[in-house]
């Protein structure tokens, strides 16, 4: 059961740019810190505007997170949609919303065979629920449709378990304008676009120190200085020293996922959705690729580790869910860290004059990065001011070693919670 890196349908980019480390003073308009998708998305719609953009990556583009993901892309946000509309009312609920069904459309542009060969693009996505929730189910899909004015579709508890060959998912809502692709070719496709705007990206550059103050602002790496009109964070929980203040407003949370080996016709057997597929719980997410393996994330832990440790847990998950399947062979296994809000909301938005934060991604999709990336840009160049929007979710500490504990703690809580009301569930049903 090897432990890898890389992309999880279409292995490493080894014809990946090289990108030198900067080793000379550089004056720009913009500087963007940290490769990932939000930051790159910044640099490549800046770069198309004509400013003047550098990227400092400190180690490589797409190393973490960001290019080791299952790529769905759908709208919404981590936090209940409830919720939402509790926090900030119905009308501002209605544009974060359609900010992120923007974030969408921004990916399925971006994301063709022409611009990024081999993004492996395949429709639809399916949410599924682990309980008899039919009431919930319809009064939700009147919000999405009519006050959301987003395309759904309810599966009865038979069209599911049509699709997904198992006795644990019942009721499902759909969506067919949301899609996947190769999450790891997408990144280095951004690259390569920015790249070509006009965008410098520079590898193996981490920001030693940041200073804010004034017009132009400075930033010093281990080889040379940089200053810039704007500064854009997008280090998400990898930051560090020069703005720990900041990175300590994030959970860590290290997600893992693992591909299995060819599983031939009775993967289709069992499995015959396309898509992607969640439960509503945020336990379980998964789809087919390359036609005939199974793509599976589930484990999810506040503290790093080996990702190969995950393979077992994952095979017995698989063999949980599809008994069909049985213990299926794992060929790959990979993961990342995200950071996770306190508030369940991404941090988009100017800290003070000319610095701005892109982060808070985890577990908010690849929309919300391409959103933030757009909505950053044409604030800087443009004065839109849609990212106060994002205002009333401030920057709030997420507690250090002792928030990561009880983040672990509530997690299991809440995978315990969801294992004994689907075993109810499913013994009230029999």
């Amino acid at each position: 059961m090897p432990e890898t890196f890389t992309s999880a349908t279409n292995g490493p980019d080894d014809d990946a740019p090289f990108r030198s480390r900067l080793s000379f003073d550089l004056d720009v308009d913009i500087c963007v810190v940290g490769a990932g998708l939000a930051g790159l998305t910044v640099a490549l719609e800046a770069a198309r505007r004509g400013a003047s953009v550098a990227v400092l990556e400190g180690r490589h583009v797409g190393w973490n997170a960001s290019g080791h993901q299952l790529g769905t892309v759908m709208p919404g946000y981590s936090l209940p949609i409830g919720d939402l509309i509790e926090r900030v009312g119905l009308e501002d609920a209605r544009e974060l919303w359609a900010l992120s069904k923007e974030g969408v459309d921004y990916v399925r542009a971006a994301a063709t065979d022409e611009a990024m060969p081999g993004i492996a693009l395949s429709e639809g996505a399916l949410e599924v629920s682990n309980v008899d929730a039919g009431e919930t189910l319809i009064s939700r899909l009147q919000m999405l449709s009519e006050d959301f004015e987003t395309e759904v579709e309810g599966w009865q508890v038979d069209r599911v378990r049509d699709q997904l060959g198992t006795g644990r998912y019942f009721h499902g809502v759909y969506y067919p304008r949301a899609f996947q692709i190769d999450g790891r070719k997408y990144i280095h496709g951004l690259a390569a676009q920015a790249k070509r705007a006009g965008a410098r990206i520079f590898e193996d550059t981490p920001v030693v120190s940041i200073d804010p103050s004034g017009i132009r602002k400075r930033i010093v790496t281990p080889s040379a200085r940089l200053r810039a009109s704007h500064i854009v964070l997008a280090g998400n929980v990898h930051l560090g020293a020069p703005l720990r203040r900041l990175s300590e407003t994030l959970l860590p949370v290290w997600r893992y996922a693992a591909v299995t080996e060819p599983l031939g016709e009775r993967l289709g057997e069992v499995i015959a959705f396309r898509g992607s597929v969640t439960d509503s719980d945020g336990i379980d997410h998964f789809r087919i690729v390359d036609g005939d393996r199974l793509m599976w994330a589930s484990p999810e832990t506040t503290w790093e580790a080996r990702p190969h440790r995950f393979g077992p847990a994952i095979q017995r998950r698989i063999a949980t869910v599809f008994p069909k399947l049985g213990k299926a062979p794992i060929s790959q296994v990979f993961g990342g860290a995200v950071g996770v809000t306190v508030h369940g909301m991404p941090q988009i938005g100017q800290l003070r004059k000319g610095l701005w934060v892109a982060s808070g991604f985890g577990r908010q999709g690849l929309n919300t990065s391409a959103m933030a990336g757009q909505v950053i840009a044409r604030s800087i160049l443009w004065g839109e001011d849609r990212w106060k929007l994002f205002s009333p979710f401030e920057l709030v500490w997420a507690g250090g070693a002792t928030g990561r504990a009880a983040g672990h703690l509530i997690g299991l809580w809440a995978r315990g919670q969801s294992a004994a009301a689907g075993a109810l569930a499913r013994y009230r049903e029999g």
